[in-house]
């Protein structure tokens, strides 16, 4: 997953390598569900847990505008993805407008 493997390049970029087996062993824990799940759902279980641990780091970082940065797109990514989820709205009543 390419987001992923971005937020591992940014771990790397500030010294975070213990982060880098954390990534590794969430992703393959989470691909094994992926034959029950689905691959989207795993996708956005994924992204969130990517997401946790960029707002972990930007406030270990506040200045680093590399963690703002891909932290807005993987949110914006999960959001996308959440959205195949959600159940459509069910009106019950329809209001007369007269």
């Amino acid at each position: 997953m390419e987001e992923a493997e971005k937020v591992k390049a940014l771990c790397e970029k500030l010294g975070e390598k213990d982060l880098l087996r954390t990534i590794d062993s969430f992703i393959i824990l989470q691909r094994e569900l992926s034959t029950k799940k689905g691959e989207d759902f795993v996708n956005v279980a994924i992204l969130g847990f990517l997401e946790g641990m960029l707002v972990s780091l930007r406030k270990k970082y506040p200045q680093n505008q590399d963690i703002q940065g891909l932290l807005e797109l993987i949110r914006t990514k999960r959001a996308e993805l959440e959205e195949k989820f959600r159940k459509p709205e069910i009106h019950l009543f329809e209001e007369n407008v007269d």
